[in-house]
């Protein structure tokens, strides 16, 4: 239960990775600001959380069941808070798809929406009526430079990115009325478990019904310049979460959130040229003119991005 004066933190998807990392480093604010309710689907699956928060487990940390696909578990793990009071949403739960659009199935399209999209519609549905009652809150979502910029082979995961920036840049101006405020968190690759996997998976898979091309393309082109971008521009855990802190306590939190300065330039480019070209025809030229040169050019990148330009990346204040 928080004590007087505490702000309660609900965080989504907190097994592993950066929903694990955001958890703890609420849990173990030296001010004891947080009482974080961290949640996830399967609760056998707390231990790395548990080891993680040591001493704050059971103290500014608890833990709640939640799958963000149910209406019934949304309703439930709310109703478990109590007096359903929540001053601090964090959607991080999510799910990611990559490979040649061909040979993804369309129930595999809808799963990644029901938890990229839609998990996020439930929370929000969930929450938002008591914070308008109280006029009060902070409501953060987890999204991605994919839902800002289209990346190749992703195409679906970016799709549900989309619709959430979408959905939310028209909630957010609604939410101002009421003195709540939504952020937008926007990480670019970030090194988790999960991320490692699922490259790993992908290059091992066949890829039947895709045209010979394609599937050359996909791993042979795209998966190693991935790599390259990972290795030269990737962010770890530990630095999402401190940027959602620094949000967090924020006096003034901005919508939109890049985590990483690197990225700015590469999302300006879509903004320059309202016709589309630039953007669509420069990653054309990056991954297929270009891709034996990736690494040099993600270096060359992270060099041009000035430190101030990162400072403000990072910290909206």
């Amino acid at each position: 239960m928080a004590n007087s004066g505490q702000k309660v933190v609900l965080i989504t998807g907190c097994s592993s990775g950066i929903g694990l990392r955001i958890a703890v480093t609420l849990a173990k604010d030296e001010k004891k600001r947080y009482h974080v309710i961290a949640t996830m689907r399967d609760l056998k699956k707390k231990d790395k959380l548990v080891e993680a928060a040591g001493d704050a487990y059971g103290k500014t940390l608890m833990l709640l069941p939640l799958d963000v696909c149910s209406d019934e578990s949304v309703k439930q793990c709310i109703n478990n808070v109590k007096d359903r009071h929540i001053d601090i949403l964090i959607n991080n739960a999510g799910v990611g798809l990559l490979g040649p659009v061909e040979s993804i199935s369309i129930e595999e399209m809808k799963r990644v929406f029901e938890t990229n999209f839609f998990g996020v519609v439930r929370m929000i549905k969930e929450v938002m009526p008591d914070m308008k009652k109280r006029r009060s809150g902070h409501i953060l979502v987890m999204s991605s430079v994919m839902g800002l910029q289209g990346v190749v082979f992703n195409d679906v995961y970016t799709a549900s990115k989309f619709a959430m920036e979408g959905f939310c840049e028209s909630m957010a101006v609604q939410l101002m009325k009421f003195n709540i405020r939504l952020s937008m968190i926007e990480p670019g690759p970030v090194h988790t478990e999960f991320e490692t996997k699922m490259m790993e998976d992908v290059a091992k898979m066949e890829y039947p019904g895709v045209d010979a091309d394609t599937v050359r393309y996909f791993k042979d082109v795209y998966l190693p310049s991935s790599i390259d971008i990972f290795e030269a521009m990737g962010q770890m855990p530990d630095d999402i979460a401190k940027c959602i802190k620094k949000v967090i306590e924020s006096s003034s939190p901005r919508f939109r959130n890049l985590t990483n300065s690197l990225y700015t330039p590469i999302v300006a480019l879509k903004y320059a040229d309202e016709t589309g070209g630039l953007s669509v025809n420069t990653f054309y030229n990056l991954l297929f003119n270009f891709g034996p040169l990736m690494h040099i050019t993600m270096s060359i990148l992270k060099c041009l991005t000035c430190s101030c330009l990162r400072r403000r990346t990072i910290s909206p204040n």
